[in-house]
């Protein structure tokens, strides 16, 4: 739990990108909208997150494309000089060239998050709509790893690419990235129109992920909190999973990479929308996540210290005040459920997750 400051502030700087994947949260166009956080008022959000105290919370620097915004570069810098680590989650466009990734290097990112949907040009490009920026990504991996910028490689999990998902990792773990995170489709923004993993599949995918996790690569998810649970129950139960999707996944892992040779890094607790997390839009609204649409303020007149620590919503998460299964689960301290998704699918926040199946398997 985190009552009194978030581990990250996702800060949204534009929602200009010139992908259009089909599953962006942002809905991002090709030109910012109206309302952007100007420079001043990005330094004013900046000093906001030093007034948590130290250590501050690390700032990641998102979009859309932060790389449209032209005032990056000196936003960095002035996050860099107020003691704050911060990482920047630029989308593969034109502009992401080497001469962009040195400088984003020398700014003293702490890393960057580079996209990775599909273990090829098919499945890949289909996602992000724009041919070519496969081979481009796995251009940019390449050259973010030789020149020794931090890279997070991040993958959204969706019917098109869960079978993918052995073959992305034998071949970003090929290419020498550290970190893996999984993004599990939320319905929000033109991810609305995608079809999402059904609960099994989403055990599957995350023991799966747990099995991946003992290959010495960091593993990290995005709306499945629940994955804490299944490695918890995986490493007191063993193989306690036995669907034919995990099976399926698990021949093929063990296929490209044989026996695992290490323990798993999967974090036994962690971060939850509103509870270690915060996030704030192009035009300075307030939500608990990213993927969760619930505004709680806006920092042009509001305060993001005050918004976390005081906010009703954001207190209920943290202490678990949740309902239905989530509200009961023996496992709720560590997992909390995806708030995003209860609040995609039943409008309310604080009620159970859809896509974990715990309240069978405990039935």
């Amino acid at each position: 739990m985190f009552p009194s400051k978030p581990v990250l502030v996702f800060w949204e700087t534009t929602r200009a990108c010139s992908l259009s994947c089909i599953h962006c949260r942002a809905s991002a166009i090709t030109a910012p909208l109206p309302g952007e956080l100007n420079h001043d008022e990005g330094l004013r959000l900046i000093d906001q997150v030093t007034s948590f105290g130290r250590p501050y919370p690390t700032i990641i620097f998102t979009g859309g494309d932060p790389l449209r915004r032209k005032d990056l570069l000196d936003l960095m810098s002035a996050a860099s000089a107020r003691g704050i680590n911060f990482a920047v989650s630029p989308a593969v466009t034109e502009l992401l060239t080497h001469d962009a990734l040195l400088r984003l290097k020398q700014s003293e990112a702490a890393s960057i998050s580079i996209s990775l949907d599909g273990a090829n040009e098919r499945t890949h490009d289909a996602i992000r709509r724009n041919p070519g920026t496969f081979l481009r990504t796995l251009e940019v991996i390449e050259d973010a790893v030789q020149i020794g910028l931090g890279i997070q490689v991040n993958t959204a999990i969706m019917k098109q690419n869960l079978d993918e998902l052995p073959e992305i990792f034998h071949r970003i773990k090929s290419l020498g990235v550290k970190t893996w995170e999984l993004f599990f489709l939320i319905k929000v923004g033109r991810g609305g129109g995608v079809e999402d993993l059904t609960p099994d599949e989403c055990e599957s995918a995350c023991n799966f992920l747990y099995d991946a996790s003992c290959y010495g690569m960091t593993i990290r998810t995005v709306e499945a909190p629940f994955i804490r649970r299944i490695a918890k129950q995986r490493m007191s139960l063993g193989e306690y999973w036995s669907s034919a999707k995990y099976q399926n996944l698990h021949t093929d892992l063990s296929r490209l990479e044989g026996e695992p040779q290490s323990r798993s890094t999967l974090r036994p607790a962690g971060t939850l929308d509103g509870d270690g997390i915060i996030f704030v839009a192009h035009d300075g609204a307030v939500h608990p996540g990213g993927l969760l649409p619930f505004t709680l303020g806006n920092v042009k007149y509001d305060n993001l210290v005050r918004i976390y620590q005081e906010n009703q919503l954001l207190q209920d998460i943290r202490q678990r005040k949740m309902s239905g299964q989530c509200g009961v689960c023996e496992f709720k301290d560590i997992c909390g459920g995806s708030r995003a998704r209860a609040f995609g699918y039943n409008g309310n926040p604080l009620s159970a997750d859809p896509a974990c199946v715990y309240a069978s398997l405990a039935a």
